[in-house]
């Protein structure tokens, strides 16, 4: 699979079937950029589940703890990164191993090893890219 971050054909039709996504690094603070994009895709339609070991819930959805606790919940099509770029590495193994069907790598989350483990392991990459904005520009 490839990197789709410039083909707005692909990530228009990645967006388009609606994704369960897995959030990687959702907080329950609405200072934080994570809360507030985690607001707009549950106002969207999507099926988002926060996953962050020391937060409880994200805006009345309960937390879980890895994406493997995720996936006990059901498929994880899609994992959202909001995470440093030092911190991504294991998220991406972890995504592999729930057979994820793509990665979503937020604003500034950019780990060349992440990315590059995520493309062989054949998931749809997206790079430095805000799944809002995007959904607004394309959708």
């Amino acid at each position: 699979m490839p990197d789709i971050t410039r083909d707005d054909d692909a990530l228009r039709a990645l967006l388009a079937r609606k994704p369960r996504i897995a959030m990687v690094g959702a907080s329950d603070n609405p200072a934080r950029d994570s809360n507030r994009v985690f607001a707009y895709l549950q106002r969207h339609g999507y099926d988002v589940l926060p996953v962050n070991p020391v937060t409880p819930a994200v805006l009345g959805v309960a937390s879980v703890p890895d994406l493997a606790a995720a996936q006990a919940k059901g498929p994880v099509d899609m994992v959202d990164v909001f995470r440093a770029p030092d911190q991504v590495l294991p998220v991406v193994e972890q995504a592999i191993a729930v057979k994820a069907k793509s990665v979503w790598f937020q604003l500034g989350v950019v780990n060349e090893g992440a990315i590059q483990k995520a493309l062989a392991a054949g998931l749809d990459v997206v790079v430095d890219r805000c799944i809002k904005i995007e959904i607004a520009r394309l959708l």
